[in-house]
């Protein structure tokens, strides 16, 4: 949504206005709605706006309720109507602004504020009462939030290149974080970027400044020690679809809604709740479905399926066909650079469709998240937790009751479990030949590779891959990936499956038979998706693009790969013949063509440091 930057000179020395205006305005793409600075001396805050909600028609930032307390924020508050209950305060419902409940919040309860507020938050507040900076980061890490602190200044924002704009900010690399990428594909390290300078707030963080100190600490954990028990069934199905409603109906506030709707069931039932709560609206409102589709390229049946369930829900639905694209189409181009490493194979119909989604609203609706908690292979854990804990006729119970609905046994997943412990681990690649030697044995890397790829002690004592899911460092990369100041469009992508009141739900109640293979929200969307849609099982695509474009001469994407000098530093030479191995599994594919997108990365970081130096207005020469 909105960008934010912020500068503190430690030194007491007054801010640079035409440095801070030109930070700000380099944030334009993403709050083209109005731009804004404030300054107090030694301490200044930028912010570009966005508008995405009624609301925010009448909000302007930096703001102050009172002038001693200032926010900059780019913050979409959910249970809005509960916090002002909780403020005891009239505050009309219909007319504040997001930003002046999270000040309220602060004057009521100052750095505990961040225990009271849910949504998707990424903030920093100057308080001059008590010479405090307090920045926060929301649970999940939707919201992109990083800081650098060098020399005698403290600089942060929600747009790393913004942050880079700055003079005392240099460019030198952060090493692991570039291995990472070679390795996994994302930092695995939340708290890093790919620049020594800079630093990542992780999700669920806050980070205070005050006398001299600089402090990052966690304010929440995700739970383990839920527990929901119902005496009817379908209490369970009515609560998760009235959480959900609410979810979603949080992340519209808007008449002018897009979904990523695929063919699957997540996404499909995201749209469905969504049309049902626009419906409650008397105003008219715009829903459309988006959905990348192969037709040739691949099998697919993406097309299909979700045109059976726009047809059932009566909302329009835009295809965005894929066959045609090349492998690092366009990659050279300014909107596929990215600030960091990433794969630029896909890159370009992502973009496309952004595009498309942006002609038309700035907000977006996505069903990630619905696997992670809605979906689960087996029971082993739960029965074995049963089991531990002497409820058998809870066991036994739960057992029949699934027999007498469903005519079979649930599948407890003994399988999987039998293999971790034999320590028979499932297929992964092998360490990379091409990793550099010199830096593998720096870092320790082949070390690093064997922990991150292996099994992990489970944590949650019912749902443990559901809770190493939802923790891991994937998802803040996915969601600062699709942030409006990665791609370059003023479209905000919402979550509704990430709502914290509605993950906690999901990890509180019993396993059995809700999760198996989705079976909650089976039943939930009865009579409301095709049953087609309902019913149809969890399936990957049916052939891999990646493969098949491979296979094509088109593109000559082998030719791209003209290493750099700075290459040499990340990749033995040898890569570019093991790129060029197509035949292997699917997953060393992409990670053997790693290498050639760190090294268009690397082509490109000149030329994003060209716009970020002199592109954007800044007459300062860089450190």
């Amino acid at each position: 949504m909105s960008g934010i930057v912020g500068i503190i000179n430690l030194d007491g020395a007054t801010v640079d206005r035409q440095l801070l205006q030109q930070m700000t305005e380099f944030m334009a793409y993403r709050g083209p709605d109005d731009r804004h600075i404030w300054i107090d001396g030694n301490v200044g805050f930028g912010h570009a706006l966005l508008r995405t909600t009624s609301e925010s028609l009448r909000e302007q930032q930096p703001c102050s309720l009172n002038g001693e307390v200032w926010i900059t924020a780019d913050a979409r508050i959910d249970g809005r109507a509960e916090l002002i209950e909780k403020l005891n305060s009239s505050i009309d419902l219909k007319t504040v602004t997001d930003v002046e409940l999270i000040l309220r919040a602060y004057q009521v309860w100052e750095e505990d504020c961040v225990k009271h507020l849910l949504g998707d938050f990424a903030f920093a507040i100057w308080d001059s009462r008590q010479q405090r900076l307090f920045c926060a980061r929301d649970h999940f890490g939707v919201k992109p939030f990083y800081y650098a602190r060098v020399g005698n200044c403290l600089i942060f924002g929600n747009t790393l290149n913004g942050v880079r704009i700055h003079p005392q900010v240099s460019d030198e690399l952060n090493d692991l974080a570039i291995a990472d990428f070679l390795l996994f594909g994302y930092n695995q390290e939340l708290d890093t970027t790919t620049f020594a300078d800079i630093q990542r707030l992780p999700p669920a963080h806050c980070l205070t400044w005050s006398r001299e100190t600089l402090q990052s600490k966690s304010y929440w954990m995700l739970p383990v020690d839920g527990h929901i028990r119902y005496k009817k069934a379908i209490d369970y199905v009515d609560r998760f679809k009235e959480l959900l409603g609410v979810a979603v109906e949080d992340r519209l506030r808007s008449d002018s809604v897009g979904v990523f709707m695929s063919g699957g069931l997540d996404s499909t039932t995201i749209a469905a709740t969504a049309k049902e709560a626009l419906s409650k609206q008397s105003k008219a409102f715009d829903l459309r479905a988006y959905t990348t589709v192969f037709d040739r390229l691949i099998p697919d049946r993406e097309r299909y399926y979700s045109g059976l369930a726009a047809e059932a829900l009566g909302i329009p639905i835009d295809y965005l066909v894929a066959d045609d694209y090349t492998l690092f189409e366009r990659w050279e181009q300014p909107l596929l650079r990215r600030a960091e490493p990433t794969d630029v194979s896909f890159l370009a119909f992502s973009i496309d469709q952004f595009k498309q989604i942006a002609t038309n609203s700035r907000v977006v609706l996505d069903g990630n998240g619905g696997d992670p908690v809605l979906y689960s292979r087996g029971a082993y854990f739960y029965f074995a937790y049963l089991v531990k804990n002497l409820q058998l006729l809870t066991l036994v119970t739960e057992l029949v009751q699934y027999v007498l609905s469903r005519g079979r046994l649930p599948q407890p997943g003994l399988r999987s479990q039998v293999k971790r412990w034999l320590g028979i681990r499932s297929w992964r690649p092998t360490y990379p030949s091409w990793i550099g030697k010199e830096l593998s044995q720096s870092l320790n890397l082949r070390e690093r590779w064997e922990k991150l790829t292996g099994e992990s002690a489970p944590i949650h004592p019912i749902r443990p891959e559901a809770y190493e899911q939802l923790t891991a460092p994937l998802w803040p990369y996915l969601f600062e990936s699709r942030d409006p100041g990665v791609t370059g469009f003023p479209v905000e992508v919402r979550y509704p499956f990430f709502d914290l009141r509605l993950v906690n739900y999901l990890l509180a109640i019993p396993p059995v038979p809700w999760f198996l293979h989705k079976e909650l929200v089976r039943v939930a969307m009865a009579g409301i998706l095709p049953e087609s849609v309902r019913l149809r099982p969890k399936t990957p695509l049916v052939g891999d693009p990646l493969r098949e474009l491979l296979h094509q001469p088109r593109g000559q994407w082998r030719e791209q790969f003209k290493p750099t000098s700075e290459l040499a530093k990340y990749v033995n030479p040898d890569a570019l013949a093991l790129i060029s191995e197509i035949n292997s599994h699917t997953s060393e594919v992409w990670l053997n063509l790693r290498p050639l997108n760190l090294d268009l990365w690397l082509q490109n970081l000149e030329n994003n440091q060209n716009q970020i130096d002199t592109g954007e207005k800044l007459c300062t020469q860089k450190a």
